[in-house]
């Protein structure tokens, strides 16, 4: 018979809190009493200070009567009493002053955000729009500067997304969900107002453990034990699996879209989030940052990563700072045998210098938001060989590259800030650049020849296969067929899924063969089953309808989207019975539910109000369109859309939709203009803008427009295409003009 103090601990070990309850927000007020040290760490951590009411203590900018000159006009940053405010132009074209209400953020700039469209039904704790100015505080040199949009160097209209009233530096579209803890957006798409809430302003502990209240309520029983259902009641993020902390940390450090807006700590990040490829316009071939990644991508291409190393392993997770100083962050583990890395034989440079330290080899940086430099955590070894071979970027060139800035014209130099800048100024075709930068890379490659001779070790590297596909030579799809199956623990599964879409770019058909093996492997990762998926576009339709029909009901939320997207486009849902296409119906219901994600952009309505058009449904696509139209005014797309879908309607005998659609596209015709103006090198803008002034008559207007988007596309059959038809229309024209 057991004792009674052996009955109590039974007792209290079998008592549990029901397994179907849920945990809520409780603020960081009930962690500090029993986590002070921790508490302590994160006050004033970048997290602590990610977000906070604009007040004497929280703001860093010179208010003081302070002006900036910026695209031929002043603004003044200036106080009215306990208010911190900005005189600057605001939406309507004139300057205004406006009250900051919030700052942004603490090193190395600070950003401060206003209020708009304040409505009465606000109820406590309700936010409206907030807006963030481009006017930065520099905090490391204490100035002010403008904060350009890339790539951008006139003055931005009132009008255009990317002013700092338009939708591209709105608070709730483009920085709440990771500056603020349990943030709830709340815009509704029919009177287009905001009603966004947040359980703490900045990034606190619920942030990265997940709600906390069973945590409370188990810290507070005096119970023996924790709760044999719910543990701690927080996330587990100490384990031997790194996957849950790094999964924790991955939401706000990765560039991503969102599947499911409800995730917490502790959940599967990919069944909430889908990981962006490695697309050209923010990765190298080789996997190097080139737009801002956030981190996540980058490391899941390294050896750490698939070593079981995590974030923690190298920085505090309460005041972010790194564990130990300088080189001892890395040889604190890499230290075997004693004095192997940290020393010239390793490095070959002069103790203390720039190349003696390891982030500078292996860490490779650039500068984001002017002056925010973050490096690359994909943690490589530099290799000028592949720089060579594939005109990559290497370390070793991040340094050396300015050592022949004699060699470009003077003109040019002060552009030439960082390495980044070569990079980009050779990508934009300035030939005298790319011949320094490939100078650079061979004296390099030579010199790795030097210090290792014939140890040098140039082991493969998933770039031969992604720059060979994207350059067209003919061993770049065998090679990417075969990274996409190459099952490994070194392969990083984000290099496996960009050859999937590559391949899938490309049309090459022998990818929706390796498609089906990758998707019915229960076991390969969901990331690269999605894009499997997303390459049997061009598969015949039975294949399609065989494959994908099983997997709206898969275990993996991003599988099962890109599933319903593809099943419910053309011509896949008209070939299904009317049985399959109600299946698709409903699971398309997820899909739609991940784009109202972002209902306050017009891209989301149209993405459904594209997918019902396909599907036949003409009245809930035409209402999609119509909210695009009210979400963003000024977004060109929606109307042209919504006018080819009316041409359609009229063609069944509706007089009305054909006056509409000619309204619509005259509408549409100066949003294009502009667009064609402020992108001047996108083809697929000035092929639109070209379609436009054809279908407005002006088809000599829309010869030229089509013809810069052959110049700039000259490979695109489409583009060439309509170039040769309207030249002939326009001949024939002239022809019967001249009587012939």
């Amino acid at each position: 018979m057991l004792a009674f103090g052996s009955l109590v601990v039974v007792s209290d070990q079998w008592a549990a809190l029901p397994e179907d309850a849920v945990a809520s927000f409780v603020g960081r007020d009930a962690c500090i009493d029993c986590h002070r040290d921790q508490a302590a760490a994160h006050a004033g951590s970048h997290h602590d200070r990610a977000m906070a009411l604009a007040t004497d203590e929280t703001v860093l900018g010179d208010f003081n009567d302070a002006t900036i000159d910026h695209d031929g006009m002043v603004s003044r940053m200036f106080r009215d009493g306990d208010r911190f405010m900005v005189h600057t132009e605001g939406e309507t074209g004139e300057m205004e002053d406006f009250e900051v209400k919030y700052v942004f953020g603490v090193e190395p700039l600070q950003q401060y955000m206003v209020e708009f469209d304040h409505h009465e039904s606000l109820a406590e704790g309700e936010i409206p729009r907030v807006q963030v100015l481009r006017i930065s505080w520099d905090t490391q040199r204490k100035r002010w500067f403008y904060l350009r949009p890339p790539d951008v160097a006139d003055k931005l209209a009132p009008d255009d997304p990317l002013h700092w009233t338009g939708v591209a530096q709105r608070w709730q579209t483009m920085c709440a969900d990771c500056h603020s803890t349990n943030l709830k957006t709340n815009f509704d798409p029919e009177t287009g107002r905001y009603r966004t809430t947040f359980s703490e302003i900045d990034v606190s502990c619920e942030a990265c453990h997940g709600p906390g209240s069973l945590h409370v309520t188990l810290a507070k029983s005096n119970k023996l034990f924790w709760d044999r259902n719910h543990g701690y009641g927080l996330a587990k993020l100490k384990g031997d699996d790194a996957e849950p902390q790094l999964q924790s940390c991955a939401p706000c450090h990765s560039r991503r879209g969102v599947l499911d807006d409800r995730f917490v700590a502790g959940q599967n990040y990919h069944d909430f989030f889908q990981l962006e490829t490695m697309q050209p316009a923010t990765y190298y071939d080789d996997g190097q940052i080139k737009d801002e990644v956030y981190v996540f991508g980058s490391f899941t291409q390294s050896k750490m990563y698939h070593k079981g190393i995590r974030c923690t392993d190298c920085h505090d997770p309460h005041s972010l700072q790194l564990k130990h100083p300088g080189n001892e962050t890395c040889t604190s583990c890499h230290q075997h045998p004693a004095g192997k890395y940290d020393v010239p034989s390793h490095h070959h440079h002069a103790v203390g210098s720039e190349g003696a330290k390891c982030v500078n080899c292996h860490m490779p940086g650039r500068h984001y938001m002017e002056v925010d430099f973050r490096r690359d955590h994909s943690l490589r070894v530099p290799r000028p060989d592949l720089s060579v071979r594939w005109g990559v970027p290497n370390a070793c060139s991040s340094c050396h590259v300015a050592d022949s800035l004699d060699q470009v014209p003077e003109a040019v130099r002060p552009s030439l800030g960082e390495y980044a800048d070569w990079l980009a100024a050779a990508e934009s075709g300035d030939q005298q650049v790319k011949n320094v930068i490939e100078q650079t890379d061979r004296w390099c490659d030579e010199a790795c020849d030097r210090w290792y001779g014939e140890s040098r070790e140039r082991p493969g590297h998933f770039v031969d296969a992604i720059a060979a596909l994207r350059a067209g030579e003919p061993a770049g799809v065998e090679r990417a067929l075969a990274l996409a199956l190459r099952r490994d623990d070194v392969t990083p599964v984000i290099a496996r899924a960009t050859a999937l879409d590559d391949l899938a770019l490309s049309g090459e058909p022998q990818a929706a063969g390796i498609a089906s093996q990758l998707i019915e492997d229960p076991h390969e990762h969901p990331l690269v089953r999605a894009a499997a998926v997303r390459t049997l576009r061009a598969a015949p339709v039975a294949t399609v309808r065989r494959t994908l029909l099983p997997l709206l009901q898969d275990d993996s939320r991003m599988v099962r989207i890109e599933s319903a997207r593809l099943l419910g486009s053309s011509p896949f849902y008209q070939s299904l019975s009317a049985s399959d296409q109600s299946q698709v119906d409903l699971a398309l219901r997820e899909v739609k539910s991940m784009l109202m994600i972002t209902s306050d952009r017009a891209g989301s309505h149209m993405a459904w109000a594209g997918l019902c058009e396909q599907r036949g449904k003409i009245p809930e696509a035409i209402v999609a369109y119509e909210t695009a139209m009210r979400v963003e005014p000024t977004m060109a797309g929606p109307r042209t859309n919504l006018a080819a879908l009316l041409d359609r309607v009229a063609e069944r005998g509706d007089s009305r939709a054909t006056a509409r659609a000619e309204r619509l596209r005259s509408e549409e015709l100066p949003l294009l203009a502009r667009d064609a103006e402020l992108a001047p090198d996108n083809a697929v803008v000035q092929y639109r803008f070209g379609l436009a002034l054809y279908l407005s008559g002006d088809l000599s207007a829309s010869l030229d427009q089509l013809r810069r988007a052959v110049e700039l596309d000259p490979d695109n059959e489409d583009y060439r295409l309509a170039v040769r038809l309207l030249q002939d229309k326009l001949d024939e024209a002239a022809d019967s003009a001249d009587g012939r």
